[in-house]
């Protein structure tokens, strides 16, 4: 017989038959998603740091191309300006007014120095004839501006750093035969300006760079 009070025993199962519908995660797949993130991790710093890296190659070559147009469009515009102007030197002598040497030795040197004409939208003082020189000096090649053409004792030039990082600064001057000197005036000639002026500029970078500018 069945008791009404009796207590149902057929629904009384064991809670091990139940089945789980949540569980947490065991120690062994943690492990295994803490892997996964440090190796995502690790994967996109090292894509930020190579993107970071490009960028900055890329403005550090953007900034040398720069500086190397600013130096060969300053070195066009005073050799175009090149004019015949001898000066005195230092010691009362008279120096051409083109001067191209392949080796500097005193201070006041320089690889090219020359006469310019004078620059009227800089004021006063430089509508005058410019002597000026290029020296490549210590891995950059530095502007040598006189005050005045015709120098008294102990004038000194003022330099300006135009380029950095050059390994070589070689120029090459167009006579009116056609042929290139390294050094001018040529033997036996004064009063004369060449044709042209080969310019070739090494950098520390290894890039060779030539440029030729007219004169006449």
């Amino acid at each position: 017989m069945h008791c009404a009070s009796c207590p149902d025993i057929s629904s009384n199962k064991d809670e091990t038959d139940m089945p789980h519908h949540s569980r947490g995660y065991t120690l062994i797949e943690l492990l295994v998603a803490l892997v996964i993130l440090a190796l995502l991790s690790v994967a996109g710093y090292r894509g930020l740091d190579a993107v970071l890296q490009t960028r900055e190659h890329i403005a550090q070559e953007t900034r040398k191309w720069q500086h190397l147009a600013f130096f060969f469009a300053r070195l066009e515009q005073d050799v175009v300006q090149a004019v015949h102007r001898p000066i005195s030197d230092q010691g009362g002598l008279t120096q051409p007014e083109w001067m191209g040497r392949t080796v500097v030795m005193a201070d006041d040197e320089a690889e090219l120095i020359f006469t310019r004409a004078g620059i009227p939208d800089e004021g006063e003082k430089m509508l005058a004839p410019q002597r000026i020189g290029y020296r490549l000096q210590q891995g950059s090649i530095i502007l040598l501006r006189w005050p005045y053409p015709d120098q008294a004792p102990r004038t000194e030039p003022i330099r300006y750093t135009l380029l950095e990082g050059v390994n070589e600064f070689r120029l090459r001057h167009l006579d009116n035969n056609g042929n290139w000197l390294d050094l001018w005036p040529p033997a036996g000639q004064t009063g004369v300006l060449p044709m042209a002026l080969e310019v070739a500029v090494t950098l520390s970078s290894g890039e060779k760079i030539t440029r030729v500018f007219a004169l006449q």
